[in-house]
């Protein structure tokens, strides 16, 4: 089995150089690094992170907590932030709560005191004062994904104007007679999401001088099945129903779609549909969106994290004023029939 020694032999460097290039930690010249990777894959080396941790202090491995793993937009954030982690020589722990407080409450007093990690990085998950204690007391940075929180460095999108937006798009066509759908009452444990957008939808509609039908105001659990059948039943009313939806989530939207199509109305000719996420489904539906990026989000907050432990610098701090979105205009939206 080839050594250290042998690696830094065969690409001409010292012992310490190689140490330096594939552990990740001080400076080594991009052509050093390069002869000391080719050299360590020719003979099959493969670095000791146990010893690597014992010289550093670092353990290389971050930790991710999530509310759930089963949902788009927490998939697609772990996938970005792994595969940041992977480029970086880092490895993931992943702390799922499973959205139960008994759950969060052993991941923050127990496993992330008692695992060895660099840094953590939790996604919409709104820390409590005794929370942001307990990680502070191991001394490790925290990036959050998701509202403002105190004292930690967030990412975050800014949910009521890309409401607004959203809306001023259907607006704009000549749509007058709008619903929303938004989030229920379990996605308000922590940021609010759900409120934050509907009060950019009710902001749009008041700017416009349109009424908000309470009857409208529609919540599902931001799944295409939740949303398919309230969507549904709005537009099995006999005594009028919506041309336009303004939906919280792309899932939500593609329920909107599915519903409209399956009582025969035409997206967009009898009924427009806009979404908010940018999911990957979103060009098969046709859906109007404004794309938040996740995947983006996880790879930022990762490399926030890295240049908080000293590894790198930022071209620009995702943690500074809101993550960019982008608005994508598809087939799903177009003006009302006449």
């Amino acid at each position: 089995m080839a050594s250290i020694k042998d690696v830094a032999e065969r690409a001409g460097v010292s012992v310490a150089t190689v140490s330096r290039a594939l552990s990740g930690n001080g400076k080594v010249s991009a052509a050093s690094r390069e002869r000391v990777r080719e050299a360590a894959e020719a003979l099959g080396y493969v670095v000791s992170f146990n010893a690597s941790s014992l010289a550093s202090g670092r353990s290389r491995n971050i930790g991710l907590v999530v509310p759930t793993v089963g949902r788009w937009f927490y998939s697609t954030v772990l996938q970005g932030a792994t595969s940041a982690l992977i480029d970086a020589g880092y490895d993931l722990t992943l702390y799922n709560t499973g959205g139960e407080q008994r759950y969060r409450d052993s991941v923050f007093s127990e496993l992330l005191l008692r695992k060895r990690l660099d840094g953590v990085i939790t996604v919409t998950l709104k820390l409590e004062p005794a929370e942001i204690g307990q990680l502070a007391s191991v001394r490790k940075p925290v990036v959050a994904i998701g509202g403002l929180i105190p004292q930690i460095d967030t990412i975050r999108v800014d949910d009521f104007n890309i409401s607004a937006l959203a809306t001023e798009h259907v607006v704009s066509l000549g749509h007058r007679d709008v619903s929303f759908l938004g989030a229920t009452e379990e996605f308000e444990v922590d940021f609010k999401l759900g409120s934050a957008r509907e009060d950019g939808f009710e902001f749009a509609m008041d700017q416009a001088d349109l009424p908000v039908r309470p009857e409208w105001l529609l919540t599902a659990d931001f799944t295409t099945s939740g949303a398919y059948q309230k969507v549904r039943n709005v537009l099995s009313n006999p005594r009028g129903r919506p041309t336009a939806f303004v939906c919280a989530s792309d899932e939500m939207a593609f329920g909107a779609i599915l519903a409209a199509r399956d009582l025969g109305l035409q997206v967009p000719g009898d009924v427009s549909v806009v979404g908010i996420d940018g999911h990957e489904l979103g060009e098969l539906f046709g859906l109007t969106t404004i794309a938040q990026d996740p995947g983006g989000q996880g790879a930022d907050a990762v490399d926030k994290l890295l240049s908080l432990l000293g590894e790198g610098d930022l071209e620009r701090d995702p943690t500074q004023g809101f993550y960019p979105t982008e608005f994508v205009a598809r087939s799903s939206t177009a003006a009302p029939a006449r």
